[in-house]
């Protein structure tokens, strides 16, 4: 089966979310048709290459696959002389490689000439993954509004936790700087995809919109904490304490990465890595304040349906995609997006026994 590559404005939105973004089309002189593309599982693309102003008839320009396992290319090189040739690309099994090419006796400069190539098993997974991806988008963004409503409806923040909420607006605030330097950052993304040549980056366009939401919510309710009753409620000397050393840790990185000791993404994982570690951790205090006063009253349990439909959807994606493209690196290469959705979910279980089973019938009042 053959098809030809199609524009740079036909490929639909799904397929847009997994191209890696465009950095030019080649040379002035010698040009391809495009520079990313994606491919079915044993599907056959040409792509059009364009010599113009050269005449090396003694010369040729060679092509080499990053993985040959992946993707195949006929022909391996052509003459460098004047004209349009066609270059057969195929995928022979899922996963991304790059097509780079140099001269045979030329020093000719060929960096920006190259082919990374996508190759998938299901394009309908594709249309499943970013399906699942905004239904969890929409699930979490709306999962902090049950408590923001609770807070409003009973003008008061009793039984909502403070040692919560300040970890959860530090936490999301690390989480959108993660996303935006990983997703943005040109020099952040050429250093991830040397890091994981097979790798596709695994932020997207809902991740971004979702953690800068996220930090937008927590700052709302962090405002209904002055505003609204709260009782002798306030954070934790030990609340304090951690993030205190947080700070500290990532000062250190900032430090670091400026003097080039480390590299800028090496920061931005040990960003990520802070917010894991308070999603693990972020839930205890909450836990224990519904352990000490027998009750849940307060604290919102459609917040938790809504997380931990999230959660599940959010690993569900990441495991929907690693196995269309066989990319599993995706998984470990941004070990805070599962590692988010499933410690939220063995808390969002263990809210759900506390409301339903252990509290269900509980005597608190509020003074």
């Amino acid at each position: 089966m053959r098809r030809r590559l199609r524009g740079p404005s036909s490929p639909p939105a799904f397929i847009a979310l997994v191209l890696i973004a465009n950095f030019g089309i080649g040379l002035s002189d010698i040009t391809l048709s495009a520079q990313d593309l994606m491919l079915k599982l044993g599907e056959e693309s040409t792509v059009q290459l364009n010599i113009t102003e050269i005449n090396y008839k003694d010369d040729k320009l060679n092509f080499y696959v990053q993985h040959d396992d992946i993707v195949s290319i006929e022909p391996d090189s052509v003459k460098m002389v004047d004209g349009f040739y066609e270059l057969v690309v195929k995928g022979t099994s899922p996963g991304h490689s790059e097509i780079t090419t140099n001269t045979t006796k030329t020093n000719y400069d060929t960096d920006s000439l190259f082919l990374r190539v996508t190759v998938f098993k299901h394009a309908q997974l594709d249309v499943f993954s970013e399906i699942i991806g905004w239904i969890y988008f929409v699930a979490w963004s709306i999962s902090f509004y049950p408590q923001i409503y609770i807070n409003y409806e009973r003008q008061s923040v009793v039984g909502l936790n403070f040692d919560f909420l300040a970890l959860n607006v530090v936490g999301f605030t690390l989480y959108a700087i993660f996303n935006l330097g990983l997703y943005f950052i040109p020099e952040i993304r050429a250093k991830y995809a040397e890091l994981h040549p097979r790798g596709l980056n695994p932020v997207q366009v809902n991740d971004i919109v979702f953690a800068l939401h996220a930090t937008f919510a927590c700052l709302v309710t962090l405002v209904q904490c002055y505003r609204y009753e709260r009782a002798d409620q306030k954070v934790s000397l030990t609340a304090r304490s951690i993030l205190g050393a947080f700070a500290v840790f990532l000062g250190i990185g900032i430090i670091l990465a400026a003097t080039n000791t480390i590299h800028w993404i090496d920061f931005l994982y040990y960003c990520s890595y802070v917010k894991l570690t308070i999603t693990l951790i972020k839930y205890v205090p909450q836990a224990y304040m519904n352990y000490k006063r027998k009750s849940t009253v307060g604290w919102s349990i459609g917040n938790i349906f809504l997380d931990f439909t999230g959660g599940i959807l959010s690993m569900l994606q990441m495991i929907v995609n690693s196995y269309n493209y066989d990319d599993w690196e995706s998984i470990f290469g941004d070990k805070t997006k599962f590692g988010l959705g499933l410690f939220s979910v063995v808390f969002d279980i263990f809210f759900i026994v506390q409301h339903y089973i252990l509290y269900r019938h509980t005597n608190y009042e509020e003074s």
